[in-house]
């Protein structure tokens, strides 16, 4: 599955689109571990203390912010799901 990361992610991650081989029935919040795992110092950027995404950080699966999905960071990801992961944005 290909996912996209946005600006200082991208940085990190080293490319916009990066391949990864996720098992059947992997959650929202599940990928974010598997990104962390992958990319160590994505951790600080996307998880806190606990181990859960920071609420300014932003999964969109096929378009839609995590939280707004039907079963929000525990929606399960299909193979055909596009997925987008951007850090927090400021700006003004």
């Amino acid at each position: 599955m290909n996912i996209n990361f946005f600006a200082t992610l991208r940085q990190i991650a080293g490319q916009k689109t990066v391949d990864f081989d996720l098992p059947n029935g992997t959650t929202v919040r599940q990928l974010a571990e598997i990104v962390v795992t992958r990319f160590p110092s994505m951790r600080k950027e996307l998880l806190d203390e606990n181990g859960n995404l920071w609420p300014h950080v932003h999964v969109f699966v096929n378009g839609r912010d995590s939280p707004y999905l039907e079963n929000g960071v525990k929606t399960i990801i299909k193979p055909t799901d596009t997925i987008n992961i951007f850090p927090a944005v400021g700006g003004g």
